[in-house]
């Protein structure tokens, strides 16, 4: 069982191999190609940092503890009508994704997010709403 925040969800579906470190990158591969090759995973949703924040490089802002992140972690959370505290398995929340959110919620949801630029969540929303799953990582 993997612990994660809400806005991590998302980063999940977005994520191309990019990252703030060497470690938090490998750290990222590890659980996204767990969460590709076995979506019976479970997930339970935590309040603050998770399990991706422990590799967020000490160097710099900890922005894993900045209001706006809890505000974007219960605004996806609200958005996928799920709560801290719950547990399910990550084929539950590609479900949830394919029927609550659209590509362009990332506009909204993630305005101030450093990688918006990139359009890869877009990317992700939009292969998950497509039964696509999430994108292998190389």
């Amino acid at each position: 069982m993997y612990k994660l925040r809400g806005h991590h969800l998302f980063c999940l579906l977005g994520f191309r191999g990019m990252g703030y470190s060497k470690e938090y990158v490998e750290n990222m591969t590890r659980l996204h190609q767990e969460l590709r090759n076995n979506p019976k995973t479970l997930i339970l949703l935590i309040e603050g940092p998770d399990q991706l924040c422990e590799k967020y490089p000490n160097s710099g802002d900890y922005h894993c503890q900045d209001n706006h992140i809890y505000e974007k972690d219960a605004a996806i959370l609200t958005k996928l009508g799920l709560r801290i505290g719950e547990t399910l398995c990550w084929e539950d929340i590609e479900s949830r994704i394919q029927r609550y959110v659209e590509p362009s919620d990332i506009h909204i949801i993630c305005k101030n997010c450093s990688w918006r630029q990139y359009g890869v969540c877009e990317e992700g929303i939009q292969e998950i709403v497509e039964g696509k799953g999430l994108r292998e990582v190389e």
